[in-house]
């Protein structure tokens, strides 16, 4: 089954606003790297070296991710180039508007969530370690 013939027969009568559309496209491409990722753990990873599993994975994540997202682009098809380059296209801000909501000087702090979500692992691993339990 070729993508485009997917995607044509994704739900034909059902016409989900393009913002959903888009939180289910990262979510379907979590769950398809997710399932790359233990395919090559489980599957062909212990019968390679660590560097051969990386590189076999990378190259089937690209495709996988690749699947997912031409099933998006045709569903949903970019107005433009511009468009299709820039996801803040889809809320409509320009590269100015969403650089100023990081401008720490201008009290603007969603910065320091993204920073957390980074390093909040090693925070808590730490502490697990620093407390005896690892």
């Amino acid at each position: 089954m070729s993508p485009d013939s997917l995607a044509g027969g994704l739900f034909p009568t059902m016409r989900i606003p393009v913002k959903a559309a888009c939180l289910l496209a990262w979510m379907a491409m979590l769950v398809v790297s997710i399932a790359n990722g233990a395919f090559r753990d489980y599957v062909y990873g212990p019968s390679v070296d660590a560097l051969t599993g990386h590189q076999i994975s990378t190259a089937s994540g690209i495709l996988l991710l690749a699947l997912v997202i031409r099933v998006f682009v045709r569903c949903y098809p970019p107005a433009s180039l511009r468009e299709a380059l820039g996801i803040h296209y889809v809320a409509g801000y320009s590269w100015s508007a969403l650089l100023a909501s990081y401008d720490v000087s201008s009290g603007r702090v969603w910065i320091f969530m993204l920073l957390w979500v980074f390093m909040a692992p090693a925070v808590f691993h730490l502490r697990a370690v620093r407390r005896g339990k690892r």
